[in-house]
């Protein structure tokens, strides 16, 4: 098992989440090849290529939309130079223009490649939706959004 493999990929997944939820697009875009594919919510987005899943993320991820992702419980399988890898997601989503709350879990399923400078990239990614369920901030009377980066 190659164990410095795992761990960049690992650490691809983290950068992913992390530069997805901080809204760094060129980043968020660095972390897959050019010709990605991407399957969320059990296929009801789907797209081909790094540019138009970056564009959908910058799109519906605006200022108004808070996010916090997280996935843990990574199983990567590794084959030459390329390998798969299953993750927990768990999510929250503060919408702030509409005052509701998302939360969901779902399992990713992933597919990378390592290109020819060595770096990981994810080739595909998708998931399909374990539960999702929003809540209306309006019904939670003691919330209150003490921070907002994008404020």
């Amino acid at each position: 098992m190659d164990l410095e493999t795992i761990e960049a990929i690992r650490a691809l997944k983290y950068r992913y989440l992390r530069t997805l939820d901080l809204k760094r697009w060129d980043e968020f875009g660095a972390c897959f090849t050019e010709d990605a594919t991407a399957s969320y919510s059990g296929g009801q987005y789907e797209f081909r290529g790094r540019a138009d899943i970056v564009a959908f993320m910058r799109e519906s991820l605006g200022p108004t939309m808070i996010t916090m992702h997280q996935c843990h419980h990574p199983e990567i399988v590794v084959e030459g130079d390329r390998a798969r890898g299953t993750w927990s997601l768990q999510d929250t989503v503060i919408m702030t223009e509409f005052r509701l709350m998302l939360q969901g879990a779902a399992f990713y399923e992933d597919e990378y490649v390592r290109g020819t400078d060595d770096e990981w990239r994810i080739s595909h990614t998708g998931y399909v939706r374990t539960f999702e369920y929003t809540v209306a901030l309006d019904d939670l009377p003691s919330f209150t959004l003490l921070q907002n980066r994008w404020q």
